[in-house]
């Protein structure tokens, strides 16, 4: 692979550590009641996975994901105010208010969502591939998948017919170790998910440093140029959550174990990569982190001082006028 310019590098840094910022924010307003459910999924630990995957996509490709949706919807390139006010259940939201946390969507950037059904959105990635494939648009789905969900009955599903019309797919595993609390080797008796790919003789790209933006970037550029010539491919990325399942679930018993992965953090390993590469790089890296900070404060403003949803959100949109 060409060697990745600066300028690459410093955008992906910057999208990393929007994504963290954005997300420790959440974790704060969610304490504050600010935003509420009964989950709030956050991405944190995964950035390199979500940004380094995303930037082997044309604009006019197609994302997809479940749950922990927030830091690829930011990785795409939606706007942070209006995903914040969704986030808050506010009119402004990307989804109206009417989604919250885990039914993030953008038609604009070809982001899908956002899906809190667990493997609900696989046979939707299928069904926009079979598009992009019936129409011969030359447009590649990714899809995101938590190492929880392959052991369901979507994943086989939608997998299988991906391999059958030769679909135009790239489904990527986010192993972060976990499905829930259990353990990948509790609940899988193949722990080595991208192994899956032969079942079903599509493309197995194998496992990639999910903590490291280039070799995702890298891998996935690969699969998805495989994907948009020949059919579904897979990878298995291999990464780590630093809360727990969900933002109110108590984090793991575990802290040996997240202070090893934390050696091993997505922004640390860029940051250590660009300052290796050129030692005056470093100078460049604190504008981009206080212009973050800054946006994500204008996002919680814009957010908390949105107004909710009224009477007529609730009743919009439901059918089909005309």
């Amino acid at each position: 692979m060409a060697e990745i310019d600066n300028a690459t590098l410093l955008e992906w840094y910057r999208q990393m550590f929007l994504i963290r910022q954005f997300e420790n924010q959440c974790d704060v307003l969610y304490k504050e009641k600010k935003i509420t459910g009964v989950y709030m999924h956050l991405y944190s630990g995964h950035e390199a996975t979500g940004v380094g995957a995303v930037a082997a996509l044309r604009p006019s490709d197609h994302v997809i994901t479940a749950y922990r949706d927030h830091g690829i919807a930011l990785a795409r390139g939606v706007d942070p105010k209006p995903l914040m006010a969704e986030m808050m259940g506010k009119r402004t939201g990307v989804s109206g208010g009417k989604g919250g946390s885990m039914h993030l969507a953008s038609r604009e950037h070809n982001f899908w969502g956002g899906y809190a059904i667990v493997g609900g959105h696989l046979p939707l990635a299928a069904g926009i591939a079979l598009e992009c494939r019936y129409n011969n648009t030359d447009n590649v789905v990714l899809c995101f998948v938590g190492d929880g969900a392959t052991n369901n009955g979507y994943f086989h599903e939608a997998v299988n017919l991906s391999a059958v019309w030769d679909l135009p797919v790239v489904w990527l595993i986010e192993n972060n170790g976990y499905g829930m609390g259990t353990p990948v080797d509790v609940a899988s008796g193949q722990t080595e998910l991208h192994k899956r790919a032969v079942a079903y003789n599509i493309k197995d790209m194998g496992r990639v440093d999910g903590q490291n933006v280039i070799d995702v970037y890298n891998v996935t550029k690969k699969a998805v140029d495989y994907a948009r010539k020949k059919g579904p491919a897979l990878i298995e990325s291999m990464t780590y959550r630093y809360k727990g399942h969900g933002v109110s679930d108590r984090s793991y018993d575990k802290l040996a174990e997240l202070a090893e992965w934390q050696q091993k953090d997505p922004i640390l390993v860029l940051q250590r990569y660009l300052c290796q590469k050129d030692e005056c790089i470093e100078e460049e890296l604190k504008p981009i982190e206080r212009k973050v900070m800054a946006e994500v404060a204008e996002a919680v403003e814009f957010a908390e001082n949105s107004p909710v949803p009224a009477y007529e959100d609730l009743i919009s949109n439901v059918y089909v006028e005309g």
